[in-house]
């Protein structure tokens, strides 16, 4: 199916869903406007990617489909992709939303494909697809999970009532992505849950092309040209990791690495503090409500699974 009829398809799809869901899109004085608004908890993806990498099915599908190898160019273009998929469904206005979930579904569309070797519960053969109702699920709990982590280790604490907000705010990604209501975690306990059920189940096993995309994405050629920037990323994303992950992986942590993300984490919310909120917040996130935008029909590649 060509690119722009698929694009239509999805984008009606997504608008019917929409109406009919029992779930509504955020907005000025939301959690995820809080939270998502701060550019610092950018910081936190790279833990979310490397929890989602964890899964071997995760994993197979970046591998085979998606350019995370590549230059530091290729990294930091892949990364303005991403963010600007997030500012669209997090702060556009519903035109931008639907553009850009129906931009990810053509994406998900050819993301398919069988793993090439046994790994966790998973046999050798075993399929995937982008579609995919669990894996979807698992990709959008690691970013539930690590977002306000990293916001309230950089910027403040969140109260538990902001946390469950959050979780139910999120909870629109179902419509959007052609999640079944209800599969997503609606509060904190729930949420808490699955992360830690997913692990146990033999699902989450790092495979050596998990491992060698995650090396790619904290290290990628010539990375320390940008050391300042890189730098507390990779002591966020290796260090928030649960250990056992961390091993898997191969990364070390040592009490140098920890004493290093201690300094970084008091420093960058020393500037943080010291910054007027047009420096540290995107700008899209001060627009004003009910401005019109009309979205693209051309499906860019590498665009995220899921964010909320």
């Amino acid at each position: 199916m060509p690119a722009a009829t698929a694009f239509e398809r999805h984008h009606a799809d997504v608008r019917e869903r929409l109406r009919v869901a029992n779930v509504s899109r955020s907005g000025p004085g939301s959690v995820s406007w809080k939270i998502n608004r701060e550019i610092i908890v950018v910081a936190g993806w790279g833990r979310a990617i490397l929890l989602q990498l964890a899964h071997p099915l995760v994993a197979a599908g970046v591998d085979a489909h998606s350019s995370f190898r590549g230059s530091l160019r290729a990294s930091f273009g892949r990364l303005c992709g991403t963010v600007g998929a997030m500012l669209s469904l997090t702060f556009g206005d519903e035109e931008e939303a639907i553009s850009t979930a129906a931009r990810i579904n053509v994406i998900h569309d050819r993301v398919s494909g069988r793993l090439g070797s046994p790994a966790g519960t998973y046999p050798a053969g075993a399929a995937y697809s982008a579609h995919e109702a669990e894996l979807l699920r698992w990709v959008h709990a690691t970013l539930l999970d690590s977002i306000p982590l990293t916001y309230e280790l950089l910027v403040g604490p969140l109260t538990a009532e902001e946390k469950e907000r959050y979780c139910v705010e999120a909870a629109v990604m179902e419509p959007l992505l052609d999640i079944p209501a209800g599969l997503l975690p609606r509060n904190s306990t729930a949420l808490d849950a699955y992360i830690r059920e997913v692990p146990g189940s033999g699902r989450i096993a790092v495979t050596g092309g998990g491992r060698a995309l995650a090396r790619a994405i904290l290290f990628p050629p010539r990375w320390r040209l940008l050391w300042p920037a890189f730098r507390p990323v990779q002591l966020i994303t290796i260090g928030l990791l649960p250990p056992a992950l961390r091993d898997a992986y191969g990364f070390r942590w040592t009490a140098r690495d920890a004493r290093s993300l201690a300094r970084w984490t008091i420093f960058l919310k020393l500037v943080l503090r010291l910054m007027p909120a047009c420096a540290r917040q995107w700008p899209s996130a001060r627009r004003r409500p009910g401005r019109q935008a009309g979205g693209s029909a051309a499906p860019r590649r590498d665009t995220p699974v899921a964010l909320p």
